[in-house]
């Protein structure tokens, strides 16, 4: 499976706010944002002002950044929840907090995102009695997710355990430490989610795009002799 591969503390600078990518790294005097709060590169410090159409760019990047998702799955989650009823850039973000890698982060049984993707990939987890090893699996409301019974004496979750109720977790999420077990009460709503993302940035960013796209497609069929002769040799 495509995942990044590059340094993720340049994935911070570049959004010039802390993403929580590296977990206990990132509240430490350690992290580059620190001592370098500019963009990478050679001309990280001159960057030119931002143009509307940039602040879109940089959302929609900060947003993938901070889940861990390629441009293609994030388009899909995009076009899911613009078939959704109510506002698509809510309904967007509900998609990526249900998604199992991010629970497990969220109730704290993970440093971060990347870890709690690598402990779901090797099947550390169980979710309704069932091994569940797919990161991008979208849990429901009512769902329980638990650590295995074979998993439980494993480093990080020994940790996990020592470290419980030192992270704030999500009112729609219910942790039982000495169980390791997270019970979903409901799926979040946007004030339960506090990811610092302009989601409607996002919306209007692929909202142009499409009426572009749908623009040169109706300029390349617009009627005329040379469509109906391309046609014809067709």
């Amino acid at each position: 499976m495509a995942r990044y591969t590059g340094a993720d503390c340049k994935l911070c600078r570049r959004e010039k706010m802390k993403l929580y990518l590296k977990g206990a790294k990132c509240d430490s005097p350690k992290c580059p944002i620190e001592m370098r709060p500019y963009p990478p590169g050679e001309h990280g410090r001159n960057r030119p002002k931002e143009s509307e159409y940039l602040l879109q760019i940089r959302e929609k990047q900060k947003a993938r950044r901070v889940y861990g998702i390629l441009e293609r799955q994030f388009h899909n989650y995009y076009e899911e929840a613009s078939r959704k009823r109510g506002k698509t850039g809510e309904n967007l973000l509900q998609i990526l907090e249900s998604r199992l890698d991010n629970v497990v982060y969220r109730a704290g049984f993970a440093k971060s995102r990347d870890m709690a993707r690598q402990l779901v990939r090797h099947g550390h987890f169980l979710v309704n009695g069932k091994k569940v090893d797919i990161p991008s699996y979208r849990v429901t409301e009512s769902d329980i997710i638990e650590v295995r019974q074979a998993s439980l004496e494993m480093t990080p979750f020994v940790i996990a355990r020592a470290e419980a109720g030192e992270r704030t977790v999500p009112a729609w999420l219910e942790v039982i430490p000495d169980k390791m077990r997270v019970l979903v009460h409901a799926l979040p709503s946007r004030p339960q989610i506090d990811t610092q993302v302009q989601e409607q940035l996002i919306v209007e960013l692929y909202s142009s795009r499409s009426s572009q796209g749908s623009g040169t497609r109706s300029a390349t069929r617009c009627g005329g002799p040379c469509c109906r002769r391309s046609r014809a040799r067709q």
